[in-house]
């Protein structure tokens, strides 16, 4: 069972789920109650990601990763093909049964996203692009359920995450071998703007619950902005493999305050400070198990 935790990152899911609640609250909750049962369609979804890249990787990782599971033979690759196909069926099937056809068409898009990037090249701008939309499509199953107007309600939290979640790729592409200043500096340009833009996003309500929901969106904003770009800033200064990997490390975990910031944003600042509760346990376990 560690074995295969190890393999589908099981802790980094936990900045998953924010993306389908950003969406659904975004677009009024189309799903209703079922919405519930979104978050973890994505979550089978990513793990089937996670053990997919895996066997793609297999034989790079026995180079420059043997430690990992299918290089280290803690993990047969027919294995992690399986347990790919098993959890991209089941997250389509979860999709359904939330949010009917509508859901289970964009999760069929997202699982189409994440097998392209994991069996292509992961070279060039194109694979960055793939990958990020992977997240901005994860926002958007949140809001799938209520058709075309509550995709076009959840645009603007999918920009956002798809934004950042294109720096974050370009940026661990050096996890490795080390990246570069001019790409970590492209990324803190690229986080400034997703910080810039959430932070305006908070329409003004009337009463106190939308002037303290526009308040936690704005503080959660300031939590994700200066715990990624701090980390960025580290990367553009001195672009070794251990700073990058720490820097894309924060850019995974800063997810969970831009999904919150999206929730509070759209009214919902109690599921917002929820989520946010959530980021110091998923912390620590990225460090017992690492997401990257």
């Amino acid at each position: 069972m560690r074995d295969l935790i190890e393999l589908v990152r099981a802790p980094a899911a936990l900045t998953v789920p924010g993306d389908t609640l950003a969406g659904a609250a975004s677009a009024g909750w189309p799903a209703g109650a079922r919405s519930a049962g979104l978050p973890l369609a994505s979550t089978c979804l990513y793990w089937a990601g996670m053990a997919l890249n895996d066997w793609a990787d297999r034989r790079v990782d026995a180079v420059e990763r043997p430690e990992r599971p299918i290089p280290s033979g803690r993990v047969p690759a027919s294995t992690a093909l399986a347990v790919a196909g098993g959890l991209t069926a089941a997250g389509i099937a979860v999709a359904a049964a939330s949010g009917g056809r509508r859901s289970a068409g964009t999760a069929a898009v997202l699982a189409a996203a994440v097998w392209a990037y994991d069996l292509s090249p992961r070279r060039g701008a194109i694979s960055v692009a793939t990958m990020a939309s992977t997240r901005g499509l994860d926002v958007l199953l949140g809001a799938s359920a209520g058709g075309a107007p509550a995709l076009r309600r959840a645009a603007a939290p999918a920009a956002l995450v798809t934004l950042h979640t294109a720096g974050v790729t370009a940026l661990s592409r050096g996890e490795v071998h080390g990246g570069s200043m001019a790409v970590a500096r492209a990324c803190v340009a690229a986080t400034t703007v997703v910080g810039a833009v959430s932070a305006l996003r908070p329409a003004t309500r009337r009463g106190t619950r939308g002037a303290l929901g526009a308040a936690v969106s704005v503080a959660l904003t300031g939590w994700y902005a200066v715990s990624v770009v701090r980390a960025q800033l580290a990367a553009a200064r001195t672009p070794d493999a251990p700073t990058v990997r720490r820097a894309t490390g924060a850019g995974i975990r800063g997810l969970v305050p831009l999904q919150g910031a999206a929730l509070a944003a759209a009214g919902h600042h109690g599921l917002a400070l929820g989520l946010a509760a959530s980021a110091p346990a998923g912390a620590y376990a990225m460090k017992r198990v690492s997401a990257t």
